[in-house]
C-alpha cells in the first residue's frame, strides 16, 4: 500500500496538537482538508485512527501504534533538514555535543573554547549526561556527537577513540601514613572509598578489576561528579578513584597523592561517538578534526 506522505503529516500534526483546527494552522491549510486528509489515512487502512472529546481529537489504540512510527520518522525528517542548514554554511549552523561534566570541564573545555573563536558565529549546545544518556540524546538525533568513556558496543554507533587516560585511587594528608607504600587490593579495601556511581564506566572498570581478583568493592561513598570525588578525599573523607589527568594540580600541590597498587589498574579510553550511516554537520566534522589534529 503506497500513502501519500502529506497524509501522515497531517496525522502527525493533528495527534500532536490533539486538534485539527491546530494541526491546520500548524500546516497552513484549511481545517476541513485536515479532516478530509484524515479520513483518507483512515479509509486506506480500514482503521479508526481518532475519536473525538471535549478538547478536541485523541488517538484510538491503532492510531496510537501508527503515531509511535510516524513521530520517529519526523524526527528522522526534522534531524535531516537541520543537517542541510547546518552544510550550507558555517557561519550559520550550530554544534550539539554530549558527554559528562568531567569530560567537558577537564578534556573537551580547551577544544571548545578554541573552536568558539575560530567560528564564533556557531551556536553550541552542551548536554550533560551519563553515558545511557548521551547515548540516548544521539539516538534520538539531540546531539551531533558524543564524548564519552569505552567501550561502547552499538551497532547504531560508531566511536572513534581519540585519548587513553589512567585512573588511579588518590587520598589526602589523612592518609599520610600510606605514602610510599604498596597496597594490596585487600589492604586497600579496609579504608574507606569514594567511588563514582554505579552507572558510570569509571566505576564498571574498577568493579571487574576487583572482581577478577575476587574482591568485591563496597564503598563509603558513591557521588555522581570528579569535582566531589577530588574535593572529598583532599578533606580525608576516603580515598577516591579518579582519573590521574583531571588532578594533576592537586598531584603537584600535594593536596593529594596516588595510593601505589601491587597490581596494574585498567586504562580508560576515551570515545568520540556519532550514529553510524548518518552524515553529520560540517560543524560537527570540523569540531572533530579540531580535536584529532591536535593529537597528531
Amino acid at each position: 500500500m503506497t500513502t501519500n506522505y502529506e497524509l501522515y503529516k497531517v496525522f502527525y500534526w493533528a495527534a500532536k496538537t490533539g486538534s485539527l483546527t491546530q494541526a491546520a494552522k500548524a500546516l497552513y491549510i484549511t481545517q476541513p482538508s485536515v479532516s478530509h486528509a484524515i479520513k483518507q489515512l483512515e479509509d486506506s487502512f480500514g482503521l479508526t485512527l481518532f475519536y473525538r472529546n471535549s478538547k478536541g481529537v485523541a488517538l484510538t489504540q491503532e492510531g496510537a501504534s501508527l503515531y509511535s512510527y510516524i513521530e520517529q520518522s519526523q524526527i528522522l525528517i526534522s534531524l535531516a533538514e537541520e543537517k542541510m542548514a547546518a552544510l550550507k554554511n558555517l557561519d550559520n549552523g550550530e554544534l550539539r555535543i554530549g558527554g559528562s561534566d568531567s569530560l567537558f570541564k577537564h578534556y573537551m573545555l580547551s577544544y571548545i573554547e578554541e573552536f568558539h573563536i575560530q567560528y564564533p558565529n556557531i551556536k553550541l549546545h552542551l548536554s550533560h549526561g551519563t553515558t545511557p544518556e548521551v547515548i540516548t540524546f544521539l539516538k534520538e538525533g539531540k546531539i551531533d556527537l558524543g564524548v564519552v568513556r569505552m567501550p561502547i558496543v552499538d551497532p547504531q554507533l560508531e566511536v572513534r577513540e581519540s585519548i587513553q587516560l589512567k585512573d588511579c585511587f588518590v587520598a589526602g594528608e589523612r592518609y599520610a601514613q600510606l605514602k610510599g607504600k604498596v597496597l594490596t587490593l585487600e589492604q586497600l579495601l579496609e579504608h574507606e572509598l569514594i567511588l563514582f556511581s554505579r552507572n558510570s564506566r569509571v566505576r564498571m572498570a574498577i568493579t571487574e578489576l576487583f572482581n577478577s581478583y575476587n574482591y568485591t568493592l563496597k564503598p563509603e561513598i558513591e557521588v555522581g561528579s570528579v569535582d566531589l570525588l577530588i574535593e572529598f578525599a583532599r578533606r580525608g573523607l576516603g580515598i577516591s578513584y579518579v582519573t590521574r589527568e583531571f588532578i594533576s594540580k592537586e598531584l603537584e600541590d600535594g593536596s593529594l597523592f596516588e595510593i601505589q597498587l601491587d597490581v596494574p589498574l585498567p586504562p580508560s579510553h576515551v570515545g568520540i561517538m556519532t550514529k553510524r550511516n548518518m552524515p553529520i554537520s560540517s560543524a560537527a566534522n570540523r569540531f572533530m578534526d579540531l580535536i584529532f589534529k591536535a593529537q597528531t
